[in-house]
């Protein structure tokens, strides 16, 4: 069945390959936050020979906000984010509400704005991007995990609260992935670390960045689960993701409160 889905920050990384996946079989809005990011993007699409819609959609604009909602929407994704590197006690507290603000707040506004129309047709799908990052903390990334694991709480009351109502709510938590997303994030630091310093100096990401996978294959999967009222809740790749998600869960309930080096 052709759906009509919007995706927000999707005029590149996970959610522009998605987007641009999706549209072969259904309506798809891509969303971008600035009016470069859709004019690109719509340069992108017409040279691939992809139709869709892309919007400018800043999720701090309300009138933004309105305007996405202001048509039929079968599938929200809610799939833009930033991220933020640092010490959880070093990264500055307003870009820690910053990243609770785009990350959290106004996707959940913005799902509250389109959901009375699905309610009423009792038919409809909200997809929450979190990450592997929504089920474990990985060092100097706690500000940006704490957002998915407030996505992580939102997502399972919203789909429990909506049984019964024709709208299906699940979650993609990809791993570590090439897409440039996780190298901007951990060049984030070079903000402020100059000027105000760090308590807890974080290491080089490099090693850690060396290790991203290629997106294609979760990409793929997006384009198979976004449309997919039936599919899993989660949905996590690559394989050692999951491995490294469950380890950390499971350490959860045995480590020591106190490490010493």
């Amino acid at each position: 069945m052709k759906r009509r889905i919007l995706l927000t920050g999707a005029t590149g990384g996970l959610g522009g390959g998605a987007a641009l996946g999706l549209a072969a079989d259904h309506r798809v809005t891509a969303c971008g936050e600035t009016w470069s990011q859709v004019r690109d993007f719509r340069e992108r699409a017409d040279r691939e020979g992809v139709k869709l819609d892309v919007l400018k959609l800043d999720l701090l604009e309300p009138l933004d906000l309105e305007h996405a909602a202001d048509r039929r929407i079968d599938v929200l994704v809610l799939n833009a984010g930033i991220q933020e590197s640092g010490s959880i006690l070093d990264v500055p507290m307003e870009r820690v509400r910053a990243s609770f603000e785009i990350n959290v707040f106004r996707h959940l506004e913005l799902a509250r704005l389109v959901l009375p129309q699905m309610l009423k047709r009792r038919r409809g799908r909200i997809v929450w991007m979190s990450s592997i990052a929504g089920l474990l903390t990985p060092p100097f990334l706690g500000a940006y995990a704490a957002t998915k694991h407030a996505i992580e709480a939102i997502a399972a009351a919203m789909r429990v609260e909506l049984v019964g109502r024709g709208i299906s709510v699940a979650t993609l938590n990809p791993g570590l992935y090439r897409t440039g997303f996780n190298d901007t994030g951990a060049e984030s630091s070079r903000q402020w670390a100059g000027t105000r310093g760090e308590q807890v100096r974080m290491p080089p990401a490099g090693p850690v960045l060396a290790l991203q996978h290629d997106p294609q294959p979760m990409i793929d999967e997006m384009v198979r689960v976004i449309p997919d009222r039936k599919s899993r809740y989660r949905t996590m790749l690559p394989a050692d993701a999951v491995a490294e998600a469950k380890a950390a869960q499971e350490l959860g309930w045995t480590a020591d409160s106190l490490r010493l080096p």
